[in-house]
């Protein structure tokens, strides 16, 4: 269960912030491209990748 969150995760904040760079423009050749709504979308998923990452990474209990 700790890698598969860990491994979700990492996707999840990979993912996350190719979408932000290219909602933001940065990074351009998408449809994506200066799209706010894609910018909004990567934050959502970087913070949840964010947050499955320190799931899989904290220590479990009782160790």
């Amino acid at each position: 269960m700790r890698f598969g969150s860990l491994v979700l995760g990492v996707i999840g904040l990979l993912v996350g912030a190719i979408w932000i760079l290219q909602g933001a423009g940065a990074l351009p050749g998408s449809f994506m491209t200066g799209q706010r709504l894609w910018l909004v979308i990567g934050i959502v998923v970087a913070v949840i990748g964010l947050g499955l990452t320190y799931r899989g990474l904290r220590r479990p209990a009782g160790s």
